[in-house]
């Protein structure tokens, strides 16, 4: 999966990240899903990072990073989070009123995620699960 270097750092950090809807919603519909991907490959690029893999559900979505050890992992998860949930309810204005997204006052994910490290043979069974994820049961 490729080694980068810093100037004072020779790094190959990993990282699967998954957030949750609030409320376990299945809010998420395969537009979404798509439009989460852009959106996430965005940040991750303002971050120098890498997105490796994506992937989602109706309720979740995954992801595998691949960051310099200069990126903190709480940092860029509150900016996937704050930047998806306002593009997201811009673009798709029906999310708001979505049952789990509107009795949350207008909240999308749940305030906690999983951060988990990756390296070595793992990583390839974890792109497989990754891209055997669904894309959505909805729409």
């Amino acid at each position: 999966m490729g080694i980068r270097t810093g100037r004072h750092v020779v790094f190959c950090l990993h990282a699967h990240l998954v957030f949750t809807t609030k409320r376990r919603g299945k809010v998420l519909t395969k537009a979404h899903l798509e439009r989460l991907h852009a959106i996430f490959a965005s940040v991750c690029a303002d971050f120098n990072v890498d997105l490796r893999e994506f992937n989602g559900e109706s309720d979740h979505v995954h992801r595998l990073v691949f960051y310099p050890p200069k990126v903190q992992l709480s940092e860029l998860v509150n900016s996937m989070k704050g930047v998806s949930s306002r593009l997201l309810k811009k673009e798709f204005p029906q999310i708001s009123a979505f049952w789990s997204v509107r009795k949350s006052r207008g909240v999308l994910w749940t305030p906690s995620y999983f951060a988990g490290s990756v390296g070595g043979a793992p990583l390839t069974i974890l792109k497989q699960y990754i891209e055997n994820q669904g894309r959505g049961d909805r729409g």
